[in-house]
């Protein structure tokens, strides 16, 4: 068996394996995708850590920083589930002043730099992932409880998938035109567009059934707008990671899942898509 085809197999499950258990995890119930975010918010901030701990000059606290990203997902989830009170957030921000502060006494050469990519893995990873539950836990209008919406987050993620898709398949056959050949020179602008077609039309089939099915979270052309919003915002954030992993002169972020590369690697585009999705959604209920 050539090696070429041994790629494509270990591809292949790989990918399967992990769409099955993102569905599982995020349709199944609320405290298990919490569970499973918590654990992807963690391997990729230690991930991550580990990266950069890699650039001379650079030394953070790869613990502390990777159990503060935990922490903040799992205090925005209590919030947002309306199990716990704003003050839970006090302990996150304890931590953020002792990264600051421990500076002092570590005697590490650059401070600045130190600082400077821990606070990047917070913003850039813990945050982002945290706005998932902002997505997934919607007050009910009618009485104020707070339920689990499973589909919000579920079609992010479906967005994306399919938007890779499509990209993939038309830039393969209609690829001429280079989108971003300084940072990513596989990608097309006849992909971009193909795979953002797609989406709108995937967008439109939920919208079509979500509403017929009663729930009503969205109208149709809301849904297709959602569609547009991650189709831009996960093709940015594919490009910033392929820029963080060229500053770092890298090729994947890891190997933590044969095939697919790093924890980066998979959920680049989710990093620029989820907090994009709920400030389209909070948008939508102002005006």
């Amino acid at each position: 068996m050539s090696d070429k085809l041994k790629n494509f197999i270990t591809r292949t499950i790989t990918g399967v394996l992990f769409v099955a258990v993102m569905v599982v995890g995020i349709c199944f119930r609320g405290d298990a995708m919490i569970l499973l975010f918590a654990l992807i918010t963690g391997l990729t901030l230690w991930e991550y850590t580990g990266l950069v701990n890699q650039i001379e000059g650079v030394t953070i606290n790869r613990f502390i920083s990777t159990a503060a990203g935990v922490y903040l997902f799992l205090a925005f989830a209590g919030y947002c589930a309306n199990i716990v009170p704003s003050a839970a957030f006090i302990p996150y921000l304890l931590t953020v002043v002792y990264l600051f502060v421990s500076e002092l006494y570590t005697k590490n050469e650059n401070a600045i730099h130190d600082w400077a990519y821990t606070m990047l893995g917070q913003m850039y990873i813990a945050l982002p992932f945290s706005m998932i539950n902002v997505l997934a836990f919607q007050a009910n209008p009618t009485d104020g409880s707070v339920g689990y919406i499973w589909l919000l987050p579920m079609s992010i993620f479906v967005f994306l998938w399919v938007n890779d898709t499509g990209a993939y398949c038309t830039g393969s056959l209609l690829g001429r035109h280079k989108l971003f050949p300084r940072i990513s020179p596989g990608k097309s602008w006849e992909g971009s567009i193909g795979g953002g077609l797609l989406v709108l039309i995937v967008a439109a089939l939920i919208g079509w059934y979500e509403n017929r099915t009663g729930t009503g979270i969205m109208s149709i052309i809301e849904w297709m707008g959602l569609g547009l919003v991650v189709v831009f915002f996960g093709t940015w954030g594919d490009l910033v990671e392929s820029l963080f992993k060229r500053t770092l002169g890298i090729k994947d972020s890891g190997d933590i899942l044969p095939g697919h590369g790093g924890m980066l690697d998979r959920f680049d585009s989710s990093l620029m898509a989820i907090p994009a999705a709920v400030v389209y959604i909070y948008a939508l209920s102002l005006f």
